[in-house]
């Protein structure tokens, strides 16, 4: 992430950023679901490939999928109260 933030690209700052908020909600995901999916046969393979899919260098990877279709429609709707809670707490602290 470091490197794709001082890169004079900013498309590749874009990808990479947006990989790492997926791989950040698939992790939080992940912990709360672990406990049955590990139950299941190949769902480890099924996750590597998930990640590499998230990784991929095409338009199309697993990243912008579903950033675009999941996690920012949900940001889009909800973050003026996260913004709100937030306030509230550093103004509390």
């Amino acid at each position: 992430s470091i490197k794709a933030i001082e890169s004079s690209s900013k498309e590749d700052d874009t990808m990479w950023l947006t990989y790492w908020v997926v791989y950040g909600v698939f992790c939080v995901a992940e912990s709360f679901s672990d406990l049955f999916l590990y139950w299941f046969p190949f769902y480890y393979a099924g996750k590597c490939l998930f990640l590499v899919w998230c990784m991929a260098p095409v338009p199309w990877n697993g990243s912008q999928v579903i950033y675009h279709s999941i996690i920012r429609p949900c940001f889009l709707k909800h973050h003026e109260a996260v913004d709100h809670v937030i306030s509230d707490i550093s103004t509390k602290a």
